[in-house]
């Protein structure tokens, strides 16, 4: 009886095989990527973002595959998607799938903070108080943090609330990146 069950399934199994050949053959792709990589990379390629596509970026970059992140975060930065702006800067800031570039990112972050995100507010904000990738500008970073405090931002009103001690908000393991340089 196994035998018959196994020898049937089998049967059945390759004529539904040979089917979605023949129906693959007859005009489009059968079962296309779907919530894959592969997918989301090949949607990059062609110029198509979206709010899914580009919040992948997040997963990738977790993932430690930063110059995939970066193609993808790049491309959806450049069509407008501020988070993609901050990834790219954090991307830049630290060398991450490309050389460490302060100014690239200050000025990731100076395109989101004006296109009105408050995560790019608060960064560039921080870039201005410290002098990092722009020139120094302690009191126009204050009111960008404050545009973000504004916005209902925790880590920008908690730096708001301690008087814009920067120590707040750099992990000790920053710190160097961010002494002067002189």
């Amino acid at each position: 009886m196994r035998l018959v069950i196994v020898t049937a399934s089998l049967l059945f199994l390759s004529a539904n095989t040979t089917l979605s050949q023949a129906d693959a053959g007859a005009g489009g792709t059968l079962n296309p990527e779907e919530l894959t990589l592969n997918r989301v990379m090949k949607d990059i390629a062609e110029g198509r973002t979206s709010m899914t596509i580009c919040a992948t970026g997040y997963y990738i970059t977790k993932s430690g595959r930063h110059e995939m992140a970066r193609e993808l975060f790049e491309r959806c930065a450049e069509a407008g998607w501020t988070g993609a702006m901050t990834w790219m800067s954090q991307l830049d800031d630290n060398g991450l799938g490309g050389p460490e570039n302060p100014d690239a990112a200050a000025e990731w972050d100076r395109r989101a903070a004006e296109a009105g995100d408050p995560v790019g507010k608060f960064n560039y904000g921080l870039d201005l108080m410290r002098g990092r990738g722009v020139v120094e500008n302690k009191a126009l970073g204050r009111r960008y943090i404050d545009e973000a405090a504004d916005s209902g931002l925790p880590s920008a009103r908690r730096l708001k609330g301690v008087g814009y001690d920067l120590d707040v908000v750099t992990p000790d393991a920053d710190n160097w990146k961010y002494a002067p340089a002189f």
